[in-house]
């Protein structure tokens, strides 16, 4: 598989993982100093994430990709930006379907690649 094919892949993986709370799943694709920043513009550490995933504060129903596009591959550093429909609940709201739209930055370390940033819109 490409560099590219891998970090489409590991997207992949930890889209499925946060609807099927996967929290083994999750922990590996995610470096341990992972931030998400959401759309309100929190950010938040990789290890809250996953607890609240783990305690439905963040409740993940469905996640459709779109298209994922402006891939670049710098060595061990890359980058894309993803368009997905993300079914969910956050944070006791209601259930919405959101245009979510990702900017994933992926390091590659140990010869693996890892989600080490990720900034949240919509488009």
């Amino acid at each position: 598989m490409t560099d590219t094919e891998i970090i489409k892949q590991l997207f992949r993986a930890e889209n499925k993982a946060m609807v099927e709370k996967d929290l083994v799943t999750l922990n590996d694709v995610l470096a341990p100093s992972m931030e998400l920043t959401h759309m309100t513009g929190y950010v938040q550490p990789k290890l809250e994430w996953i607890n609240q995933i783990q305690n439905d504060e963040m409740q993940y129903f469905s996640s459709k990709e779109e298209a994922i596009k402006d891939i670049e591959i710098n060595g061990n550093k890359a980058s894309f930006t993803s368009q997905n429909r993300v079914q969910a609940r956050i944070w006791g709201g209601g259930v919405n379907t959101w245009p979510l739209q990702m900017k994933v930055y992926f390091e590659k370390k140990n010869d693996k690649w890892i989600i080490v940033k990720q900034i949240a819109s919509t488009y």
